[in-house]
C-alpha cells in the first residue's frame, strides 16, 4: 500500500482505477486508528474493487482550547494496520495541502439547522470544519461510495446532508458502531482516559440503553432524559446532553415519533464521550 501527500497524486491514482472500470471507495479518519476504523476499510472493501483512506487531523473543525495539538497522531501505525486490512491507499495530506490560502480565507460548507444542535451548541463551528474537510475529500478523491461511523452520528447525518443539498454523486455509507467489551464505544479519544475513568466511561452507554428500555415500556420522554442524564451524573460523568431525537433529522421526538435515536455526550477527565442508540417503537 502506498501512502501519498498531493492532491495532485490522489487524483491520476483514483483516474488510472476509474479508467480501468474499478468502483472507488473512501474512508475518511483523522487516524490513531482503532477497529472501529478498520471494520469501516473491510466494509469498503466488500463495496468497491479499491479503497483509499485517509488521515487527516482537520484543525478546521477544532474549538479554542480543544486537543488539536494534543490529539494522537500515529501514522506509521495506522499505515500498518491498513495495510493488513487490504487497503490500496493511503491519503495523508499535510495542512498546507488541504488549506493552501490558510485556514482564515478557506470557503466553508456550512449545514444549517443540523450543525448548530447537540454537539453543535457545545462545539461550536465544529460541524463546519467537518463539513468543509469532508466535501474537499470528497471532491479531492471522488469517490463512488464513502463510510463514515455510526458513532458520530450527528456528523453522519450533517455529511448525508450536505452531498444531497449540494448533488454530489457519492453514495454515504454509515458503518455500526464497534464497541469493547462493557459497551463502550471504541473511539480515538478513550486513550485519554485513566484507569479509573476507563471503569466508569460504560455509564455513558448504559445510561442510553436503558433510556431506550424505559422508551419501550411507554415512559414520557421527559422522564426518560430526565432519568438518564441523572443516571450519568450519578455515574461520575458530567453530562453535556442526553436527548431523544427523530433518527432522520435529529427533530425533538415527541409521543407517537417512531424511528428514534437517543443521543448523548458527557465529560470524563481529559475526554468528552459521545454515543447513542437507534431504536424502533411500535407506531400502534
Amino acid at each position: 500500500m502506498d501512502r501519498i501527500e498531493r492532491v495532485r497524486d490522489l487524483r491520476e491514482r483514483v483516474g488510472a482505477w476509474r479508467s480501468a472500470g474499478e468502483r472507488v471507495a473512501l474512508v475518511p479518519t483523522m487516524g490513531n486508528l482503532h477497529a472501529g476504523h478498520l471494520r469501516l476499510v473491510r466494509e469498503a472493501r466488500a463495496r468497491a474493487e479499491r479503497v483509499v483512506a485517509t488521515v487527516f487531523v482537520n484543525p478546521l473543525q477544532f474549538g479554542p482550547g480543544e486537543d488539536l495539538d494534543a490529539y494522537p497522531r500515529t501514522l506509521a501505525e495506522d499505515q500498518r494496520q491498513l495495510a493488513g486490512e487490504g487497503c490500496d491507499l493511503l491519503f495523508a495530506p499535510r495542512t498546507s495541502e488541504v488549506y493552501p490560502r490558510g485556514q482564515e480565507i478557506q470557503t466553508r460548507v456550512e449545514v444549517p439547522g443540523l450543525s448548530d444542535i447537540l454537539c453543535g451548541a457545545t462545539r461550536p463551528g465544529h460541524f463546519a470544519g467537518v463539513a468543509t474537510v469532508v466535501c474537499k475529500l470528497l471532491n479531492m478523491a471522488q469517490p463512488d461510495v464513502a463510510l463514515f461511523g455510526e458513532k458520530d452520528f450527528q456528523q453522519l447525518l450533517v455529511i448525508r446532508r450536505l452531498v444531497e443539498d449540494l448533488d454530489m454523486p457519492v453514495e454515504i455509507v454509515g458503518v455500526a458502531t464497534v464497541r469493547e467489551a462493557d459497551g463502550l464505544a471504541m473511539s480515538s479519544r478513550n486513550g485519554y482516559l485513566d484507569a479509573g475513568e476507563r471503569l466508569r466511561a460504560p455509564a455513558l452507554y448504559q445510561a442510553l440503553r436503558q433510556a431506550g428500555e424505559s422508551l419501550r415500556q411507554g415512559e414520557s420522554i421527559e422522564r426518560v432524559e430526565r432519568a438518564a442524564t441523572e443516571a450519568i451524573l450519578e455515574s461520575g460523568l458530567r453530562p453535556d446532553y442526553l436527548s431523544v431525537r427523530v433518527a432522520s433529522d435529529l427533530s425533538p421526538a415527541h409521543s407517537g415519533d417512531a424511528d428514534l435515536v437517543i443521543l448523548g455526550a458527557a465529560y470524563l477527565g481529559r475526554a468528552r464521550l459521545i454515543d447513542n442508540l437507534r431504536l424502533t417503537l411500535d407506531s400502534g
